[in-house]
């Protein structure tokens, strides 16, 4: 009976060692769990402020675009308009020097 209490304390000290094994693995795992859980919160904390920059930053490109396209079509009526005033310019001109060189040609202005 003694052998047998012996063996049966053996496979009691086994077992025991097992699940000391185990406990210790499930707390190693536990860590690793909480590690994981940290970093993810973190992430998705990243990805909050990342998300809130980057809407930021779509807004202010969405205003300077809009801006640009109005100083596009103020510009170009600017360069229509100029365009039109270089145009009168020059017919005024070729009228102004039609009319000087006629009235050279006018017997009234000759001097004698």
């Amino acid at each position: 009976m003694t052998q047998q209490g012996a063996v049966l304390q053996g496979y009691n000290n086994e077992l025991v060692k097992c699940i000391e094994d185990l406990c210790m693995q499930k707390e190693e795992l536990n860590k690793q769990i909480q590690q994981a859980e940290e970093e993810k919160n973190k992430l998705q904390h990243e990805i909050h402020v990342l998300s809130e920059q980057l809407e930021c930053v779509c807004e202010n490109l969405m205003q300077k675009v809009a801006s640009r396209n109005e100083l596009d079509k103020i510009l170009a009526e600017t360069e229509a308009a100029y365009m039109k005033i270089l145009d009168s310019s020059r017919t005024l001109l070729h009228v102004l020097k039609k009319e000087v060189g006629s009235l050279r040609h006018s017997p009234d202005l000759k001097t004698n």
